[in-house]
């Protein structure tokens, strides 16, 4: 069977994680990419050809010239509706290109959950800085990119004179983007990770995400979840439901306040930053082949099998600075205390870079796993105590 994956640039997701799952499934896999030699240098051994991912038509064609697909897949924000497209022009199973249009268009989103009574928060989309002193806006706001990802240029903002510089100055970077002003919505944050295939949905657990002072959300470290409150649950799955969310993996991030789950943002596919590899991990299922299967038309089982009895956290440690990464510590694997520790450094000793106030600012990842929150939390602590990232101006 030949599966068709669309990407950008290589990703931990796609590298170790959907590479060999496929190859455990037995599928044929040509990677369609508008970075070909990114991935040939980050796995040859595959096939990777040349094509404009971001036009589905593009796409269509380089399929139609190949042989014939049996499935259609990406992990990328930025093309689940060409994956969408694509899949359906060749009756495929697949998620709804208009699902896709619709969450990752975060516009589109907060206006469809309204229309449908689902979720009404103030929102609106901005082209032009000019514009924007008219608008009559809640203080504090947020400001983002309308099809943004890793909370890149996600600011806070707390007066209409900052509204006006900050949108002046996204928009000055993004030519021709669009950007949504939307009223903050107080509360911690957490995700909901979910695996459907149209009948069936599993919800795999979450996490609790500790995020950087404002005005900006870098991601700092994400603790897993087990089981969020029921009540809470049932509130982000009827909202993804009035979306039409339900077919392969979906990653969505939302805050809690006073009891009340109101979502931030919807990801249709699976968590990154590796938290993906820790869930596999963690909860001892073969996610990434339940994800690939469902996009080939085998049903989900009706149990998983997921181990629920286990904690695990993510940290980040992340540039504040821009410069040259001078010193960091090497991949390892350690067992402490019982608790499983993997370093992944995420930037070359030698690298400079700027900051960027996203996730493109991390040195590296560290996933930890254990039977009890307190010993992993104790095994990180004195880990990353233990190390050193120098960076030189």
């Amino acid at each position: 069977m030949r599966m068709y994956l669309l990407a950008h640039n290589p990703t931990d997701s796609v590298t170790e994680g959907f590479l060999p799952a496929a190859a455990r499934l037995g599928l044929d896999v040509t990677v369609l990419t508008d970075q070909p030699d990114a991935h040939r240098r980050a796995y040859p051994e595959t096939e990777i050809l040349q094509c404009d991912v971001r036009d589905f038509r593009s796409v269509v064609t380089r399929i139609s010239t190949l042989p014939r697909p049996d499935a259609v897949f990406t992990n990328s924000d930025h093309l689940q509706t060409q994956a969408a497209l694509a899949a359906d022009y060749f009756g495929l199973p697949g998620k709804d290109w208009r699902v896709t249009l619709r969450t990752k268009d975060k516009a589109e989103m907060r206006r469809h959950l309204a229309s449908v009574g689902a979720d009404t928060v103030w929102s609106t989309e901005v082209t032009d800085a000019t514009d924007v002193a008219a608008l009559d806006v809640p203080y504090p706001c947020v400001v983002k990119p309308r099809e943004g990802v890793a909370s890149e240029d996600v600011v806070r903002v707390e007066s209409a004179g900052q509204l006006v510089a900050c949108c002046a100055k996204v928009l000055g970077r993004r030519s021709g983007a669009a950007l949504v002003v939307e009223e903050y919505l107080p509360g911690e944050l957490h995700t909901l990770e979910t695996l459907g295939d149209g009948h069936v949905r599993h919800v795999l657990g979450g996490f609790h995400t500790l995020v950087s002072p404002p005005p900006y959300f870098i991601e700092e470290r994400l603790t897993f979840v087990a089981a969020h409150p029921e009540p809470v649950v049932a509130q982000v799955l009827a909202q993804l439901d009035a979306l039409g969310v339900g077919f392969g993996a979906c990653h969505t991030e939302f805050v809690v306040h006073e009891g009340r789950a109101r979502i931030i943002e919807v990801n249709y596919r699976a968590i990154g930053d590796q938290c993906d590899l820790l869930l596999a991990r963690l909860l001892e299922i073969p996610l990434f082949e339940h994800i690939l299967r469902t996009h080939l038309g085998d049903p989900l089982p009706v149990e998983l099998g997921a181990r629920r009895d286990r904690a695990a956290r993510l940290d980040y440690p992340y540039a504040k600075s821009s410069g040259t990464l001078a010193a960091a510590p090497a991949a390892t694997e350690l067992d402490v205390d019982g608790v499983r520790l993997t370093y992944r450094p995420l930037r070359a000793v030698g690298e400079r870079h700027e900051v960027y106030r996203t996730n493109r600012d991390y040195l590296g990842v560290l996933r930890a796993t254990g039977t009890d929150q307190e010993t992993v939390d104790r095994a990180v602590a004195g880990f990353l105590a233990g190390q050193r990232w120098e960076i030189q101006p």
